[in-house]
């Protein structure tokens, strides 16, 4: 197996564990804890509790879905980026980049699941410091996606290709 090829296994294992990672505390949070209905809250930390509440939107709770149609709208619509997620994983040839897709790709799957399932995506991550939240309650899925989305972007603005690496049009 290439190095290449395995790169993008990782990549693949690291999207099926984040996936599995999620499903599992959501499942530990809504069983285990108990949080079955939204706002239903367990104190874990000073500036760290669980809060039940369940997204119907996208990132932010933006694009509320408020039908049927909009539901199954975003289910397709998350489903068609996962993909495009995946096709441009496999398409990429540097760990970096193939390790921050594979946490976009595994998040997002741990959504499209919660959101094919219940109509929407169980959030139960509430930090805090005191009555201060800085960030809106979210999931490992969504932890995942950020991240990945952070060094994706970050990989875009500061790595750049050496020049010695770029062929010279010019001569040809």
């Amino acid at each position: 197996m290439s190095r290449v090829a395995k790169f993008r296994l990782y990549g693949v294992l690291l999207a099926l564990a984040i996936f599995a990672i999620d499903q599992w505390v959501k499942n530990f949070v809504v069983e285990d804890l108990g949080l079955t209905r939204v706002g239903d809250h367990y104190p874990l930390l000073p500036f760290f509790d669980f809060t039940r509440t369940n997204n119907y939107g996208v990132s932010l709770g933006m694009f509320e879905a408020t039908s049927l149609e909009m539901r199954w709208g975003l289910v397709l619509g998350t489903a068609i980026i996962a993909v495009v997620v995946f096709v441009w994983m496999l398409r990429e040839k540097l760990l970096g980049e193939i390790l921050a897709l594979g946490l976009v790709l595994g998040g997002a799957m741990g959504n499209i699941r919660d959101r094919y399932l219940y109509g929407y995506v169980i959030d139960y991550a509430d930090l805090h410091i005191g009555e201060f939240r800085p960030f809106l309650i979210f999931n490992v899925a969504d932890a995942a996606i950020t991240i990945g989305v952070v060094i994706i972007l970050a990989r875009a603005l500061f790595m750049r290709e050496k020049p010695g690496n770029e062929q010279d049009t010019a001569t040809e």
